[in-house]
């Protein structure tokens, strides 16, 4: 297949051109590039009505974000988190000077074990880091319980959880602060990008200083932040995007059903997460291949590699398997089981707004047909 032809993991929401010249125009003739501009200040206040949230802080990027949730929090010492999660989550930690303490996951949401928390609290612990993996809530309730007790702050990697709902609301709300990514990959997107929610003013405005050098006005310096503004431009694309964003879940919520009618029966072959969750976002569909099936998880991802399907093995591998991490006494596989199991297994299969009936069908033959 030539590469236009090419099936990948994930590919970006992009409205209509011609819906976003009107933007760079207005941009362009108001020559305010960044710095907190017009558009910036409304893609802030349309995110919190979209989401329902208090406040959000707009970032360059979700990484930026991270670093500076924690350092809003003046958060120090060890902080508990999952190791199976994009790399950005601990390395967060390692540019704040804190060090990551990874517990396992819990096996059928793939999301931090509460009841593995407790055992690696020690009196230099100060926060727990979890992540709502593929956009599925953690167990929150049961996490907030365990902060509580031992005086611990949380910050959710919620990059994967845009919209995302449960019984309470918007699952950006739990825990001290929630953290977005808007990269490309992302069910919604600035190109680059992404955001943290808190609660209150004060928080934000600290936030605020934060991604902006510690400036607070043209004398006054208050904190060692950083350049971590969204621009202008991104901005007005984020606007844009919202207004396709309901229709691009309908239709990933459709891909999600697809797949799961024509492979929940197939030997060997688990889908993850549940197609009836009416506040899911879709953001990604993994597959977890078993001893059943013929082919290993690797042998499977390169026969559909071959057929122009690029499949992702998210998130293999496990954080704590990298050089800067593999030599902390929390990052030894024996204590990582389920972890290690699910970066063995795993492969996430594409799903994204645009993705063709004839592509979907592709995906699943080829799928298939390893049991031929």
């Amino acid at each position: 297949m030539n590469e236009k032809n090419n099936i990948f993991v994930t590919q970006p929401l992009l409205p209509p051109l011609e819906e976003f010249i009107p933007y760079l125009e207005k941009i362009w003739d108001n020559k305010i590039l960044t710095n907190s501009g017009p558009f910036h200040q409304q893609l802030e206040a349309a995110l919190c009505e979209y989401l329902g949230v208090e406040h959000i802080a707009l970032f360059t990027n979700g990484t930026i974000a991270l670093v500076t949730a924690l350092q809003a929090l003046r958060i120090t010492g060890e902080v508990i988190t999952t190791p199976y999660s994009f790399v950005a989550t601990a390395h967060s930690l390692l540019w704040n000077g804190i060090k990551p303490v990874f517990v396992d996951i819990d096996p059928n949401t793939l999301n931090l074990d509460p009841n593995k928390i407790e055992s690696a609290i020690t009196p230099h612990t100060t926060a727990i880091m979890p992540v709502h993996c593929y956009g599925h809530p953690c167990d929150v309730s049961a996490i907030q319980k365990i902060a509580d007790t031992y005086n611990l702050k949380i910050i959710y990697d919620a990059a994967h959880a845009f919209g995302v709902k449960d019984q309470h609301g918007s699952v950006l709300n739990h825990g001290d602060l929630s953290v977005l990514s808007f990269h490309a990959t992302k069910v919604f997107n600035t190109f680059e990008g992404g955001a943290i929610v808190c609660a209150d003013a004060k928080t934000k405005q600290r936030i605020d200083h934060l991604k902006n050098f510690g400036i607070v006005d043209e004398v006054t310096v208050v904190a060692p932040g950083i350049n971590g503004k969204m621009s202008e431009i991104n901005a007005a694309f984020g606007l844009l995007q919202l207004q396709h964003i309901d229709k691009a879940l309908v239709r990933r919520k459709e891909i999600d059903l697809f797949y799961r009618g024509r492979l929940a029966q197939l030997n060997g072959i688990q889908c993850l997460g549940d197609a009836g969750e009416m506040d899911a976002n879709y953001s990604y569909f993994p597959i977890l291949v078993g001893t059943e099936y013929p082919l290993t998880r690797d042998e499977l991802y390169e026969k559909l590699k071959g057929q122009g399907i690029y499949a992702r093995r998210y998130f293999y591998p496990l954080i704590s398997d990298f050089p800067m991490y593999r030599g902390l006494p929390s990052a030894q596989r024996g204590n990582l089981p389920v972890a290690s199991d699910a970066a063995s297994k795993v492969l996430c299969l594409p799903i994204y707004p645009t993705l063709a009936q004839q592509d979907l069908d592709h995906v699943v033959n080829v799928i298939s047909k390893g049991l031929a």
